[in-house]
């Protein structure tokens, strides 16, 4: 789905069969809002509302960027334009800054706690119905880094698809001749054992799931012996305070889910100049 696209069909969502006040407020006047920020974090979210403003014929001044931080008092933008457009677009609006801007805060904090280790943060396909570009660019702006965007961008063979391949090599082998050239194949394993079985079957990612630490360092062991080129990837209920202890044992990154569906809303309001 366009940008354009998930902004209409938002601001619709809101506005539906029309905006009451229109019927009571019939003088389409010009004034002017001012966006504050009544919480700390991340500032995300600005490329959408911009769009979102073009849209609905209004002049938007942003006085930061996505990326940049915030404090609470902060002026984020001045808005000007039709009283009732500012009015109908004030939720979609803000709805849009406060859930972006939740997840690129939470994913800064999680990126922040990686030091020097180099290893990549990235976040999951968890993410709401609909809003996964959203979603998933706010992780960006947070600074990880986007695990799959859907099931068409690489061949991840869980536990549910292992649940009935009876000869994972061969179907490995029979993949590669199937999926597009430039499609990765990732295994997720839950033992050593089968981590073995994935990396002898020349997987490009193996997943170490729900694995101890003991567990991954010899995966990552395994890994040098067998075939070096292939990447460790680490997930399942990570905390962050388990980030710095898994970068040691020289994985190549950590998934986490809750750097999107755990993050939560930065408050965020509009106010009538």
């Amino acid at each position: 789905m366009s940008i354009d696209d998930f902004l209409k069909n938002a601001l619709s969502e809101d506005i539906g069969r029309g905006d009451l006040f229109e019927i009571c407020f019939d003088e389409d006047i010009k004034a002017g809002c001012k966006i504050v920020s009544k919480d700390s974090g991340v500032l995300a979210g600005v490329k959408y509302i911009k769009r979102l403003a073009k849209i609905c014929d209004i002049e938007i001044k942003f006085f930061l960027k996505d990326g940049d931080r915030i404090e609470s008092g902060v002026k984020i933008a001045n808005a000007y334009g039709s009283y009732r457009e500012l009015l109908k677009l004030e939720r979609t609006m803000l709805n849009i800054l406060q859930h972006a801007s939740g997840i690129a805060t939470n994913c800064s904090d999680v990126v922040s706690s990686i030091g020097d280790f180099d290893i990549k943060i990235l976040d999951t396909r968890k993410t709401r119905p609909l809003l996964r570009e959203l979603e998933k660019y706010a992780s960006r702006i947070g600074g990880a880094h986007n695990h799959r965007m859907g099931l068409d961008d690489c061949l991840m063979l869980k536990d549910t698809h292992l649940k009935h391949i009876k000869d994972i090599k061969g179907f490995i082998t029979e993949a590669r001749k199937r999926i597009p050239f430039t499609s990765k194949i990732e295994m997720e394993c839950e033992s050593v054992d089968l981590a073995k079985i994935a990396l002898e079957s020349k997987v490009d990612i193996l997943m170490c799931d729900n694995m101890s630490l003991e567990e991954i360092e010899e995966c990552v062991k395994l890994r040098n012996d067998i075939c070096k080129d292939v990447l460790v990837e680490v997930s399942g209920n990570i905390k962050k305070e388990d980030i710095c202890s898994i970068a040691k044992i020289g994985v190549d990154a950590i998934s986490m889910g809750s750097l999107i569906h755990q993050s939560r809303w930065l408050d965020i309001s509009m106010k009538m100049l």
